[in-house]
This record gives C-alpha cells, structure tokens and sequence, in this order.
C-alpha cells in the first residue's frame, strides 16, 4: 500500500476518469515543501511552512501526472495571477485541502479549460453559503444542505478552469451550478461539464463541455 495515497480517493478518482484527462492526488507529507523547485518556491506568495508542503505536495502528483504524458521534472512556478503556469500545450489545475492535494493535467487537444477543488466533506459554513449560493441553488439547498460543500468545490473548479483563458475575475455569483445535470453556467456565457466524487474529500473536475 501506498502510504501517501488514500485508496478509497484513488479509486473514487478512477471512476471519473475522462478520455485525455489525468487526475492524481497525494496525502500532504511532512517533507513535500522539498519537492518545490527554487523557480517555484520563489513564486510562492506565503512563506508558511503548511502552505509550502500543500503547494509541493500538488507539485509532485502534477510532476507525476506530466511524466506520464512525456514531461520530465517540469518546473510548475505560480504566474501573478496565482493560476501555475504549465508546459505549452498543456491545461491543468492543482488544489489542496489540509490533508489532500490533488491535480489534472490535459493537453489543449482535450480541452481548453481545466479546473479542479478539493474540501473537506462536511457541512458548508452558513455564512460562506450566503457569499457562495444564487437563489437557484438555495431551493436545492434547502432540500439537501449537504450539498453545500459540493457546491462550493464546483464554483472553485469552474473559476480555475475559466479564468485563465478568459482573463476575467468571477464572484462566485457569476457561476450557476446544475449538480444534477452536472453543468455549470457562467455569466460570461461559457458552459462546463463538473464530475463530482464525495468520499472523506469533496473532489470537482470542471471542463468546457
């Protein structure tokens, strides 16, 4: 086994694998911070030890993933817009939670657009759903608060899709959320696909439908 992989996850993230899409994930090490290149540590905005483990730990299953597709150790720094910058040719996405770290990588002939968020399940905070949800989504809400965290994890993966190649800043009302038709809408007029697991970890990939 594994040690720095969760099974259940791992095999949660097979079941929503996608044609020319890779998805991996790590659990956050001690160690992972050393994975950062010097380019890449010295893009990073915090300083803080934990950030620095999350931010390597999602390097290495990036790295991982890239090799696969013929990238060897390819530097992942942070662009100013806070999005990494990949390989040309290359869409991606990373994320964290405290524990998790996870990544997609794809080539542009897959999709132009590529998002992924990991949370921790649990219920959504009552203040975070005001700031998150549109009066649409509350009438699903209501009938299921637990889909909060779904919710917000999808927002966060269609906005790391969308704003890097559309250049634009979208508030999280900006975003329509269909989790029954696995469909996001922006405001922009873009629509995406959202594949969505639930197990110890929320976990939502977004692409352009």
């Amino acid at each position: 086994m594994n040690a720095a992989v969760d099974e259940t996850l791992a095999r949660a993230l097979e079941s929503v694998a996608l044609p020319g899409v890779l998805i991996g994930h790590r659990l956050i090490s001690p160690d992972d911070a050393g994975a950062l290149t010097v380019e890449e540590d010295a893009s990073l905005p915090s300083r803080l030890p934990d950030a620095r483990r999350a931010s390597g730990a999602a390097r290495i299953v990036a790295r991982e993933l890239l090799a696969r597709m013929g990238f060897a150790l390819t530097p992942l720094p942070k662009a100013p817009s806070g999005a990494p910058i990949w390989p040309s040719g290359i869409v991606g996405s990373l994320a964290h939670d405290d524990r998790i770290a996870v990544a997609a990588v794809a080539r542009r002939a897959a999709t132009d657009a590529l998002g992924i968020d990991v949370e921790p399940a649990g219920p959504l905070p009552a203040d975070l759903l005001d700031v998150v949800a549109t009066a649409r989504e509350r009438l699903v809400l209501y009938r299921d608060p637990g889909l909060g965290r779904v919710l917000f994890a999808a927002k966060e993966a269609v906005y790391k899709a969308i704003s890097p190649l559309d250049g634009v800043f979208l508030e999280y009302y900006d975003i329509e959320i269909d989790l029954a038709a696995n469909r996001a809408k922006t405001r922009h007029g873009r629509t995406l696909i959202v594949n969505t697991i639930c197990t110890a970890h929320v976990v939502v990939l977004a692409r352009l439908a």
